[in-house]
Order: C-alpha cells, then structure tokens, then sequence
C-alpha cells in the first residue's frame, strides 16, 4: 500500500511520467474532455468528489511551478478562486479565457473529471522539478 494520500493509479501513474513543464489538467463534471487526452473520470455524483478535494490530494504528489486557470473564475466563482489562490501563494498563476482554456487542454497528458458542480472549477497543473 502507498503511503501517501493519492491511492487513484490511474492519476498515481500520470503524476509518475510526468516531466518539467507537462500538464495535469483537473476539471469540473462540465468540462470537455478532448479525444485524444486520457481520461481519468472521477466523478461519482453531483459535487463528490470536489474540486478541491482531488486538487490537494494531487498536489501531495505532484510538484508544480504554475497553473493556468478560466479568467472567468474571479468574477463566476469568486470563492473559489479565492481558495486556489491560497494554495499556490509563490507559483505564477495564468488567466486566459474559458475558451483558450478548453483548447489548452488539448495538450495535456491526462484531464482528471471531478464530480464538482461550481463555474471554472478547472485548472491546469505544469509540472516542475523538486531540485
């Protein structure tokens, strides 16, 4: 057994290979999720699991050096990107539009679906380096 809080193998496995600057992208139940980027469906019912719940979790085993984030979220879902903002203190957090989000997805390795129900409850996770 893992030690750690991340039991999913799924997102353990994509966290593994990713390298500097790839993306995890972790989503809300409405986001679009591209084609040709795996899908790891957590969503179980109407706001389990939340956002924030798989967020901190993956970010026990993930080291990040910024995130992109819907601008769209300081004004739909003030709380929300209140409580991003706390988690990422001393990491550059870029805004860009819903829709230039959804295209960036595209490049990410693995989009992570929640079961979270509030508007622009999405973020896209670029990986660092620990040294």
């Amino acid at each position: 057994m893992r030690k750690t809080k991340l039991i999913n193998s799924e997102i353990s496995y994509v966290v593994s290979k990713l390298g500097h600057t790839d993306s995890l992208t972790i989503g809300d139940c409405g986001l679009p999720i591209p084609d040709n980027v795996q899908r790891i469906d957590l969503a179980l019912k109407y706001g389990v699991p939340s956002f924030l719940e798989t967020l901190d979790t993956v970010l026990e085993e993930l080291c990040v050096e910024e995130i992109i984030i819907a601008s769209e979220i300081e004004d739909k879902n003030a709380e929300m990107y209140e409580e991003i903002k706390k988690r990422f203190k001393n990491i550059n957090i870029i805004k860009i539009s819903h829709e230039e989000f959804k295209e960036l997805t595209k490049t990410s390795k693995a989009v992570v679906r929640t079961g979270e129900c509030t508007p622009y409850s999405n973020i896209i996770l670029k990986s660092g380096v620990v040294f």
